[in-house]
């Protein structure tokens, strides 16, 4: 209790931040996919070609305001913005009267997530003292994780109250999209700095002052990303089971649920040096669940690689996060936080747009062997550059 209360109430704000913002945000990703497939017709490849286009969007746009947090050296109005234009975006689903209309907002709601995700990272380093970086990633992960688990809760008993009308359901997500943004405004505070002038501007140059450990970080993360493709394909996957198309929002809370319990351990753990533990066990989560959802269409089967796939996101992605902000320099924080990410979108973009193509040539279990090799592939790479894993046992 005495380590919890040494951290700083702003990553506590925005851990409340994240918790609403990700309520709304899951709440509707939980029913989208299966809304744009039965209701609008949309075929895997076309769900994997949206969700890859959205998600890699949300992460190449966290290089620029990355960058752009570092050059003002003011992180919150981009913080603000961020959540903003995602708020907006919210009252776009309920009354979009076509596909297009579903896809524009969907990609505009990522295009916000990249301008805050950043800049909210490396605000979070700023604020976080060193010995606590990696429980205060952890904390702001698993709360808002928590929201992801409250979302397709929401999802799903909207779709019971509301008789599965998928536009009445999307309106729940409005209410916690505008706390989110009063929460910025009212609770979260910059800390103070000792120069607050205005940068030079910045240079993309200035990407080589970047240390070899962080580049490092980066490929691991990239090829992780690689090994694992949206969280769409679990709905898609729960859809043939019993579960059906109501029911299959339950994939998305057990997942989330078993992501936020671990969080925190996890960023925990990292501070107490065994971030090549957490690594190497999280892979092997991955692989187990891959494996689970392309043998079983049950709904155990189905409910039990969810879960998995929610402990190797609880073990790894904090973890990556504190590592960056750990190993680059203050002044390029967002900048550092902002080419990991467009890396990873790079990776998500590949992985989602072969996980679809897959899923309509050859089938679900295909798809999930393919996650599972490419995951297997991912451990031996690391395996063989074991001398560059060491840096996850640094603070």
């Amino acid at each position: 209790m005495t380590r919890r209360a040494a951290i700083p109430r702003g990553v506590w704000v925005l851990g409340g931040v994240s918790l609403c913002m990700d309520m709304s945000s899951e709440l509707v990703h939980a029913l989208l996919p299966l809304y744009m497939a039965t209701v609008l017709g949309a075929s895997a490849l076309v769900i994997g070609i949206v969700e890859g286009i959205a998600e890699s969007l949300a992460l190449v746009v966290k290089l620029f305001s990355g960058a752009l947090s570092d050059w003002s050296r003011k992180r919150k109005p981009l913080v603000l913005a961020g959540y903003g234009i995602a708020a907006l975006t919210k009252f776009v689903f309920p009354l979009a009267p076509s596909l297009g209309w579903i896809v524009g907002a969907r990609f505009a709601d990522r295009i916000g997530k990249g301008i805050r995700g950043a800049p909210r990272d490396a605000l979070i380093a700023d604020i976080a003292p060193p010995e606590l970086r990696g429980r205060s990633f952890g904390l702001r992960q698993a709360l808002d994780t928590v929201g992801a688990v409250i979302g397709p809760m929401l999802a799903l008993a909207g779709m019971a109250y509301f008789a599965g009308n998928f536009q009445a359901v999307f309106w729940i997500a409005v209410v916690p999209a505008v706390l989110c943004v009063v929460l910025i405004v009212f609770g979260v505070e910059e800390p103070a700095r000792s120069n607050r002038e205005t940068k030079p501007a910045w240079r993309f140059a200035d990407a080589r002052r970047l240390p070899r450990s962080f580049w490092v970080i980066v490929a691991i993360a990239s090829v992780l990303t690689l090994a694992r493709f949206s969280e769409a394909f679990l709905l898609l996957r729960a859809q043939d089971t019993p579960l059906g198309t109501e029911h299959a929002p339950v994939v998305m809370v057990v997942m989330a649920l078993v992501y936020a319990l671990s969080a925190y351990p996890a960023g925990a753990a990292l501070d107490r040096g065994h971030g090549a533990l957490l690594l190497v066990t999280g892979l092997a989560a991955l692989v187990a669940s891959d494996l689970v959802l392309a043998r079983s269409a049950t709904t155990l089967g189905v409910v039990a690689g969810s879960a998995l796939w929610g402990v190797h996101m609880g073990l790894t992605q904090g973890l990556l996060a504190a590592l960056v902000a750990a190993v680059a320099p203050e002044d390029l924080r967002g900048t550092a936080f902002g080419i990991f990410n467009l890396a990873c979108g790079v990776a998500l973009l590949v992985a989602s747009v072969l996980a679809g193509w897959l899923w309509d040539a050859y089938g679900p279990a295909v798809t999930f062997y393919a996650g599972a090799a490419f995951t297997a592939i991912a451990g031996v790479a690391l395996v063989a550059r074991r001398s560059d894993v060491r840096i996850l046992g640094a603070r």
